[in-house]
């Protein structure tokens, strides 16, 4: 281990934040006092996005360790919550002076969730890279096209600034963070007790949600997809799949793209991919061998899918994410 000394932490929490974006992390960090029975222990303190302490979280109500009008103490870590709620960021003028006036002399900060609106709306996303929830990903790069936004990361750290993906994310975030500075061991001793995964490296998940997202509510399209799902291995080219539905290819097509957002020939990527990334995560089964039942001519095209959607070779996904 590094050294021992107290580390403030602090969880910013806005209205209407989501618990778990607050209870997770904060379980994360306590935990260290317990399991290095007292050697090590964060200060984690919560303090409210306005100048009251009391805060509407969801359907509970919290009273905070600080507000935004109490003196200033020093912080090591910050991160700012979720909500729901999160086009609220763009007018909470205070909150932003505060984070600018405050994130220079902070060691690290971020956010988890929807708090990177938070972070974006005072200045601080710009030249980085940045990850949130895969549902709000596209509107986070759109509102701040200074950002780099990886929409499948669950979480990504640029210097200073650490985001993670949506709400759990939150507890794999705050784990990197305890081994960055105490060592793996006490990481993985926290993660068995919260009975979570070591976390889960940056670049690997928000994965399957983006194609469970894709599945369509339209009866012809989603048997369709479920057939692809169930036959990655055949040919799943346009026409194949159009015929499947008893549909011509034109209209086909434009029914998949309106009732998914994407199109076949996407879907099947993603579908291939997704099933290739869980065999390399729990076999080691050949490339080759992973390539063909997943519906891969040669390696090589399994390779630039993997590149094009998760960002990543293969190879270097296994090493990484292998069990």
């Amino acid at each position: 281990m590094t050294d021992k000394k107290q580390r403030t932490i602090v969880i910013v929490v806005p209205p209407k934040a989501q618990p778990l974006d607050v209870s997770g992390p904060l379980a994360a960090f306590r935990e260290a006092y317990r399991q290095t029975n007292g050697e090590i222990q964060y200060d984690v303190r919560t303090l409210a996005a306005g100048v009251h302490q009391q805060i509407d979280i969801d359907g509970m109500t919290m009273i905070a360790d600080h507000a935004l009008s109490d003196p200033d103490f020093p912080i090591d870590t910050l991160l700012v919550a979720g909500t729901h709620d999160y086009h609220q960021a763009f007018s909470m003028a205070a909150f932003h002076t505060w984070l600018r006036r405050r994130t220079p002399g902070i060691r690290r900060y971020g956010s988890v969730c929807t708090g990177a609106f938070f972070l974006g709306a005072a200045g601080l996303l710009n030249g980085k890279q940045v990850t949130t929830h895969w549902q709000q990903a596209k509107e986070l790069a759109a509102r701040y096209p200074q950002a780099e936004v990886f929409p499948d990361s669950v979480y990504v750290q640029d210097g200073a600034l650490c985001t993670s993906a949506g709400i759990t994310a939150g507890i794999d975030l705050s784990l990197k963070l305890i081994e960055d500075d105490y060592g793996r061991e006490l990481a993985l001793k926290i993660a068995r007790r919260l009975v979570v995964f070591l976390r889960r490296p940056g670049g690997q998940s928000q994965f399957s949600a983006h194609l469970a997202a894709q599945m369509a509510a339209e009866s012809r399209i989603e048997a369709v997809q479920r057939w692809v799902l169930a036959n990655l291995a055949q040919d799943l080219s346009l026409p194949v799949l159009a015929d499947r539905a008893a549909m011509s290819v034109r209209n086909f097509s434009r029914l998949f793209r309106r009732e998914t957002g994407g199109t076949p020939a996407d879907f099947v990527e993603l579908a291939r991919v997704d099933a290739a990334r869980r065999m390399l995560e729990d076999s080691e089964t050949q490339l080759q061998r992973i390539a063909s039942q997943c519906g891969f001519t040669n390696v090589d095209l399994m390779r630039r899918a993997f590149i094009r959607r998760i960002g990543i070779n293969p190879s270097d996904y296994r090493q990484r994410f292998y069990t």
